[in-house]
């Protein structure tokens, strides 16, 4: 067994491991920084569905890139820790024993399957959606030579894989247990527009009924259909398990580490577990939200490179005050030709938490004026608390600059803004790119909820 000596190992080489890693080095030019990863190849996790359609059309288009690691000095070894000795800062793989000063665990989530369904996997046609290329490449293969595809699962990793196959010409049924698409991050008067969007696509969406049943009538253990709770069956060729993901903490948990919510592992503001050599980034992380600081299942790229970047700098001192205050819960996606996007909590998780709130939604044209080529409705809707005005949501639907508009917002509840900043917030605009500075959506959203409240006084 190969020995091996670092300041500071990271396991797990996702967007939070690269990450942090990365700022690490930065931050501390003078350590060994090394990356202990599965695989050599590692996919963008957010455009796997893109793999699936046209978009893309294979994971070699679908390639993370790990150039900027290399050029900064960092080691990488391919591998799998099978166990950590935390007393003696040794973990130990197949091939190497790797003492380190800090540990980072970055190791990410794998894809959450009910465990009604779990005897499913063993069918041949029955896919889950992993960080996995050679799993994924299985998974196309076998799809592009069936007609018929079942969706199991309303959420953007689902809507956005099924969208890809009924381009690609499929017959796609989406099934899931709620009334619309997109429930989570989304109130049903957007979620609506999308599933509107996705029913013209030729797709069936069976909503408020659940598969209880993955079958293979033939006995083959081949999959043919999927039976509902209420007893329906629906036939089909392949299923697409996209029912979420889980921490991926089998290795902390089998070293000692605390689990929290949800089988995360518990962090502080500075992603360190109680023992401060030891910190833990991204997915496998147990997380909060930033505006009710209750549990939260959110699992993004962008909220564990956020947290990549606390945990890189502060592994051997506390560099910034500020810490990790939880996550935004902040989305995008695309359904056809229009963007949907989402920050905070929605107007229905606030109300189902006795938030004392207050609505603005404003509705303008994303190019002025209305005939510059291109130009597109732009809805925004703003949730705001009564008492003080600030911010705590937000949800866009536009043009591709709705992916960028909802970062404002995202900021704007980050830093505890108000409505009444907002109101006088300035903006650059320019008529092939922006809506009119007369009329900003986010703006007026806000000037919405001020008079609400003006009038409710």
């Amino acid at each position: 067994m190969k020995k091996v000596n670092c300041d500071v190992l990271i396991i797990g080489g996702g967007p939070a491991g690269g990450v942090c890693a990365m700022t690490a080095k930065m931050n501390y030019p003078e350590k060994e920084i090394l990356v202990i990863r599965e695989f050599e190849v590692q996919l963008v996790p957010c455009a796997i569905p893109y793999i699936f359609g046209e978009t893309l059309g294979c994971s070699d288009k679908n390639i993370a890139s790990c150039g900027g690691a290399v050029d900064m000095g960092i080691s990488t070894i391919l591998g799998k820790i099978e166990d950590i000795d935390l007393e003696k800062k040794i973990a130990y793989s197949n091939e190497h024993e790797i003492s380190f000063d800090k540990l980072v665990f970055a190791t990410g989530s794998i894809p959450f399957v009910h465990a009604s369904l779990q005897d499913s996997l063993g069918f041949d046609g029955v896919f889950t959606v992993p960080k996995n290329k050679m799993l994924i490449d299985k998974a196309k293969a076998y799809i592009d030579n069936v007609d018929d595809v079942v969706v199991v699962g309303t959420g953007f990793i689902g809507i956005e894989m099924a969208m890809e196959f009924a381009e690609s010409g499929k017959n796609v049924t989406v099934i899931g247990g709620s009334e619309h698409i997109l429930k989570g991050p989304f109130d049903p008067e957007v979620a609506i527009q999308a599933e509107e969007i996705m029913l013209k696509h030729g797709i069936t969406f069976i909503g408020n009924d659940r598969v209880a049943a993955v079958i293979d009538k033939n006995g083959n253990n081949i999959v043919d259909g999927v039976q509902l709770k209420s007893g329906k069956v629906v036939d089909t060729q392949a299923v697409i398990l996209a029912t979420g993901y889980k921490p991926n903490t089998a290795l902390a948990q089998k070293v000692g580490i605390l689990l929290g919510c949800y089988g995360g592992i518990e962090v502080d503001e500075y992603m360190r577990i109680e023992n401060t050599d030891i910190f833990a980034v991204g997915d496998c992380c147990a997380r909060r939200s930033i505006v009710s600081n209750t549990p939260s299942k959110v699992m993004l790229a962008s909220t564990s490179a956020a947290e990549g970047r606390i945990g890189g700098s502060s592994l051997f001192k506390i560099k910034y005050l500020k810490g990790f205050n939880g996550t935004i819960a902040i989305f995008s996606t695309m359904v056809g030709d229009m963007a949907f996007s989402s920050a905070g909590i929605t107007e229905t998780e606030a109300v189902e938490g006795d938030g004392d709130i207050v609505v603005g939604t404003f509705t303008a044209t994303n190019r002025h004026p209305v005939t510059i080529p291109g130009a597109q409705k732009q809805f925004v809707k703003l949730v705001a608390m009564r008492h003080g005005g600030q911010i705590i949501g937000g949800q866009i639907i536009g043009g591709n600059e709705a992916g960028e508009m909802i970062n404002i917002i995202g900021v704007l509840i980050e830093a505890n803004i108000s409505i009444y900043q907002v109101m006088s917030m300035q903006v650059a605009t320019q008529p092939m790119l922006t809506a009119a500075p007369t009329n900003y959506p986010i703006v007026m959203a806000a000037t919405m909820i001020a008079q609400k409240i003006e009038n409710q006084q």
